[in-house]
């Protein structure tokens, strides 16, 4: 198992940094989802009555 990580090294920091990227925009597209709804729920927000008078 050693002679295989120190022979194929480069390909196992491959696979790290694919998983951290791949981690990364996992969780880019889910802030995403939340803030297209957040922002379609302050679209279609009513009014309050305070920003109405006048």
């Amino acid at each position: 198992m050693i002679d295989f990580l120190e022979a194929n090294s480069i390909y196992i920091v491959l696979v790290v940094v694919l998983l951290i990227w791949t981690g990364l925009f996992i969780f880019i597209f889910k802030l995403d989802v939340k803030v297209s709804r957040l922002e379609q729920a302050i679209m279609t927000k009513p009014a309050n009555k305070s920003d109405q008078s006048n």
